[in-house]
């Protein structure tokens, strides 16, 4: 092993870890490499045993004589090693080559495995094959190994290896691209005709089975379904006499196995053939009688239990575990029903256990060195060839270095007093019996807990019982105590107890059992923790009481908060005249929620002669949107009044809001001053839709001029716009609520609101009514506030009365 010096670092410097890391991988790989070394040793020492067995030549001529044999067949020295296991026998190796190197008789040579028509790259591909099965360790690791060296060449998808059985039929002893389920069902093979890898073998020869619907009418094959493999090839491995292991190797795809694929998988099989001779080869172990007198006390146990051996990888962590004895039923768990257990793998048995109990808790004992019990599980076993479920509970004990496991099967009894168990916990309940006649009472354990009292001090008797509850509740639990003893009547009566958490709601339910005169001998019942439910109950009422008195105080200030709005923003009854334009004015509070808005609208007539029209929306609910509605819109008239311009009286009102109480309030708003002498009207806004003017039947929206909305920013800019009005042109002002209703966008809304005011309407007083019907829904969650405004024709009649002529309708 090679190791490169590390420079130390200066005081207080951090260590170099990317160059440690280096090292230590290096390390690692210098460890696979020498472990594979001996590996590759260890092969090639039983190769020259087996050649001196058979030839009586000595070390160094069974030496040259498989260099030579791998050369001429040109194959390497490993490969040539494991050829030599698998085909172990006179029988196998017939001729004999003289000595060239005068060491004694000449070896074995065997025949018929030369790969002169081999191509280079498969000659290539079994020599890292042969270096590679050094690693196999059983023939699952096999199996896997194969899949993984054909699956690039020759598209394999998956591999299995089936043993010889005694009664002919065949026994899977590997599988890889199989799923465990698949597997399972064909594990055992029982000695059918029909089937391809049987046939292999009796015939010694390999079956190519390359045309899927010739092939599924001769063969039962293998697959779920059958078609998920469209070729396959079954080979025996070759051996001294009859072969007892067969290769299958199975592909989606359609189509022949060309002669490269053939001479490959030839290849394959002697190569597996001597690997899988190793792996049956017997370990070595020492203290035969004492293994053969442990097994032989496992043999005579009752029950099902193994001595286990864990198996670590060199960093230390298990990845198996050596059997080293085991009872007859164990073998039943393992799904390997007369099978001897002993001496093999876990994972060889049974490769699916390390997700479950078993695995885990040998692992935990291993690391604890405490013994381990299982929970309960459920574990399916086939009894007179029928799949049912038991339940089992683990045991994993240590013993020295090695472990002693056993299963313990539970009776009904057994699952009846768990489910017992399992409803006491689940309902946090337990059951009580006393006998009135006699001294004899029984608790379950949980009532023990519940009641908070020592298991020690032995249950009460039933008349002792209200002693433990709290005085409020000692007379009603005294009386239904004292009915269910002396009249024999049913009982189910809440108290409470002090604990040392607290106080504790629990429940009695109880009934007697009488005899043949009606006199009650014996009372059995349960008691049961409802604390927590109780604590539900108690929080549900609080939380009503609480949602009414809050709802009480939202009522109130609703009543407060609409009278405040009624008083300060009178309703006309019918439409009013201001500066020569008709104006009617609606009003509709929200419908959901308990809360007033701060919708306002203003329309009067100035000193001048001029009209004021305005439409305003205060943001929030409640009494301090409708304080701050009033605040601005007296504020706004004042101005205007008093000669300031719409866009002063904006920036005032913005000023106002920003060093008002609720530094947080804001509000939109439109002012427009409309003069009659040149039917101008000017107009300004903060924040809020424009009004929709509707003028020859066509509906449009003023551009808006500059302007945010009031209380957002001390540096707000606004700015003022105008428009002339003409003969029969109508104006709607309005508040977001007309025209935005969720999950409808506003710009929808607005497109709604144009086709509204552009259908046919009258004139009449109410006229707006309509319009509302057709914008709102059913029910309203905001305020809605609208300024209908009139300019009336050259003849002084409204546009809806110019319509209704031009129709050849009388005006309503």
């Amino acid at each position: 092993m090679t190791s490169e010096p590390v420079t130390p670092a200066q005081p207080g410097a951090a260590p170099d870890l990317v160059e440690l890391a280096k090292i230590a991988a290096r390390q690692r790989a210098e460890l696979d490499r020498l472990r594979d070394q001996a590996a590759v040793s260890a092969v090639v020492e039983r190769a020259k045993g087996a050649v001196m067995a058979l030839t009586g030549c000595t070390a160094d001529a069974a030496s040259e004589q498989l260099r030579r044999r791998a050369k001429d067949a040109r194959r390497t020295l490993l490969e040539e090693c494991w050829i030599t296991l698998g085909a172990l026998g006179p029988a196998a190796l017939p001729a004999t080559d003289p000595d060239t190197s005068g060491g004694g008789t000449a070896g074995p040579r065997v025949t018929g495995t030369e790969r002169t028509a081999v191509p280079d790259d498969v000659s290539a591909a079994l020599a890292r094959l042969g270096q590679t099965l050094v690693r196999v360790t059983t023939p699952q690791d096999l199996a896997r190994c194969l899949l993984e060296h054909l699956a690039p060449d020759m598209a394999a998808d998956a591999v299995l290896i089936y043993r010889h059985r005694a009664d002919g039929g065949l026994r899977l002893i590997g599988h890889a691209g199989v799923e465990d389920r698949l597997a399972a069902q064909w594990r055992q093979v029982p000695p059918l005709s029909g089937v391809a890898a049987l046939d292999a073998l009796r015939a010694g020869e390999p079956r190519w089975l390359e045309d899927f619907d010739t092939d599924a009418k001769r063969y039962l094959l293998i697959g779920d379904p059958p078609e998920r493999w469209r070729s396959r090839a079954w080979l025996p491995l070759p051996g001294e006499g009859p072969a007892e292991v067969c290769l299958g190797v199975l592909r989606a795809r359609a189509g022949e196995f060309t002669a490269q694929d053939r001479a490959h998988l030839h290849g394959v099989a002697g190569l597996c053939a001597g690997r899988l001779r190793a792996l049956d080869t017997p370990p070595e172990r020492s203290a035969d009688a004492g293994a053969d007198a442990v097994q032989a006390l496992f043999e005579a146990l009752p029950l099902s239990a193994m001595l286990l051996t864990p198996l670590r990888t060199a960093s230390g962590d298990v990845e198996d575990f050596r059997i080293e004895a085991a009872t007859a039923r164990a073998g039943d768990l393992l799904g390997r029903t007369g099978e001897a257990a002993a001496g093999r793998r876990l994972l060889e048995l049974r490769p699916a256990i390390p997700a479950e109990p078993p695995w885990q808790g040998c692992l935990q004992v291993l690391e604890t060195g405490q013994e381990y019990e299982s929970e309960p599980f459920a574990h399916e076993e086939v009894v007179a060839g029928i799949a049912a479920l038991f339940i089992y509970t683990v045991r994993v004990a240590p013993l020295g270095d090695s472990l002693v496991v056993s299963w313990i099967r539970h009776g009904s009894s057994d699952r009846q007093e768990q489910r017992l168990a399992d409803l006491q916990r689940l309902g946090n309940l337990g059951w009580a019996n006393w006998s009135l006649h006699t001294p004899e009472v029984s608790w379950s354990t949980q009532v023990f807990a519940l009641l908070d009292r020592d298991p020690a001090d032995g249950p009460l008797p039933l008349t002792g019982l209200p002693e433990l509850a709290l005085p409020e509740d000692t007379p009603t639990l005294t009386r239904a105590v004292a009915g269910l003893v002396h009249d024999g009547k049913p009982v189910d009566v809440p108290f409470r107890i002090r604990t040392g958490n607290g106080i504790r709601h629990l429940r009695l339910t109880a009934e007697a059992v009488c005899d043949r005169h009606g006199t009650p001998v014996e009372v059995h019942g349960f008691v049961q923790d409802t604390t927590a439910r109780r604590r539900a109950e108690l929080a549900l009422v609080e939380s009503e009481r609480a949602i009414l008195t809050q709802h009480d105080v939202l009522r109130a200030e609703r009543t407060l908060a609409s009278r405040l709005q009624h008083a300060l923003l009178p309703m006309a009854n019918r439409p009013v005249h201001l500066a020569g334009l008709r104006v009617e004015v609606a009003y509709l509070p929200a419908q959901s929620g308990v809360h007033v808005g701060g919708d306002w609208f203003s329309a009067i007539e100035l000193p001048d002669g001029d009209a004021l029209l305005v439409v305003g929306d205060v943001a929030g609910h409640g009494v301090d949107a409708v304080a701050t509605m009033a605040q601005l819109r007296f504020t706004a008239k004042g101005m205007v009044i008093t000669g300031s311009s719409l866009t002063g009286a904006l920036a005032r009102l913005n000023t106002l809001l920003l060093h008002s109480h609720d530094t947080y309030a804001t509000a939109t708003m439109v002012l427009a001053r409309y003069s009659p002498r040149d039917r101008r009207l000017v107009w300004a806004q903060a924040g809020h839709p424009p009004p929709l003017l509707l003028r020859d039947g066509e509906p449009q929206y003023l551009d808006r001029p500059r302007g945010m909305l009031i209380g957002a920013s001390p540096t707000a800019v606004y700015e003022e716009a105008e428009c002339r009005l003409e003969p029969g042109d109508r104006l709607i002002l309005f508040t977001d609520g007309l025209v935005e209703h969720p999950p409808e966008s506003i710009d929808r809304g607005l497109e709604r609101l144009g086709e509204a005011v552009a259908a046919p309407h009258t004139d009449r007083p109410g006229s707006l009514g309509p319009l509302l019907a057709r914008m709102l829904p059913d029910e309203r969650r905001d305020d809605v506030c609208v300024v209908d405004v009139r300019v009336p024709d050259v003849r002084g009649r409204p546009v809806g009365a110019q319509a209704a002529v031009q129709a050849g309708r009388a005006p309503g």
